[in-house]
């Protein structure tokens, strides 16, 4: 189980802010949604030692309040905060 699953487990509600670096300023986004799944996704692309001799990525597939699923790649430039606990878990006393 990677670390990112055991921070943000299926049925936690979270935002992520992504930062992209520009000529001058960033780009900012941010999403807000329900997590699916967590953890890291191999890509296409190759990257020499690394497991199964691909690029592997942080992951974060959420249900956004519409329905639409999407899919985050994680950087060192996003930011998740945790906004609500999974659904499963018991009300804190």
């Amino acid at each position: 189980m990677t670390n990112l699953l055991r921070r943000y487990p299926p049925g936690t509600r979270v935002r992520v802010t992504q930062q992209t670096p520009r000529m001058r300023g960033v780009w900012t986004n941010t999403v807000e949604g329900t997590v699916l799944r967590a953890g890291q996704a191999k890509t296409g692309s190759w990257f020499a030692h690394a497991r199964d001799d691909r690029l592997w990525l942080d992951r974060l597939e959420l249900r956004l309040d519409d329905g639409e699923e999407v899919v985050v790649n994680l950087d060192q430039y996003s930011r998740i905060e945790t906004i609500g606990e999974p659904a499963s878990a018991p009300p804190a006393a």
